[in-house]
């Protein structure tokens, strides 16, 4: 491949994810018992897996199951603040992005050749999350989509 194909391909891939995320189809997902409220592109993560394991929410996946969407509500009668509660979660130490104010959290990392990232948003009585799971490898494409499931994620 020559420099002006590489240059093409690396300009083609840096457009890729805005193109993408705006071509998804987008509902929003609610819990209405809890005030969770985020947008979901469900033209790629097609598959739902059910509810969450003791708490409100579901788990989503792409149809290659290569990535990973939880949606879901934890109860915080407490109502503790978002820096508490990640501690409480016992994130790992190898956090390379972390961001905590009086409202949320957010952190994301690489594990077994996946990013992972979390965002957690402080409601009356509950912490109101998404977790993605993507391959690494694709973090670019996955830029815009993430970005937007993580703010649009109301209380």
């Amino acid at each position: 491949m020559c420099l002006r194909q590489r240059l093409a391909a690396i300009v083609l891939l840096s457009i890729v994810p805005l193109t993408q995320a705006a071509s998804l189809e987008w509902r929003r997902y609610t819990i209405p018992a809890t005030g969770l409220s985020v947008d979901v592109p469900i033209s790629l993560f097609e598959e739902d897996k059910g509810a969450t394991e003791e708490t409100l929410g579901r788990h989503l996946f792409t149809k290659d199951y290569r990535a990973n969407l939880t949606i879901q509500s934890f109860p915080n009668p407490d109502n503790v603040s978002p820096a508490a509660f990640l501690e409480k979660m016992r994130p790992p130490a190898d956090i390379q992005y972390r961001r905590v104010t009086p409202k949320f959290f957010a952190v994301s990392s690489v594990l077994d050749g996946h990013t992972w990232y979390n965002r957690c948003n402080r409601a009356k009585g509950f912490m109101n999350c998404v977790l993605i799971n993507y391959p690494a490898a694709e973090e670019r494409q996955w830029d815009a989509i993430v970005t937007r499931i993580s703010l649009s994620l109301a209380k």
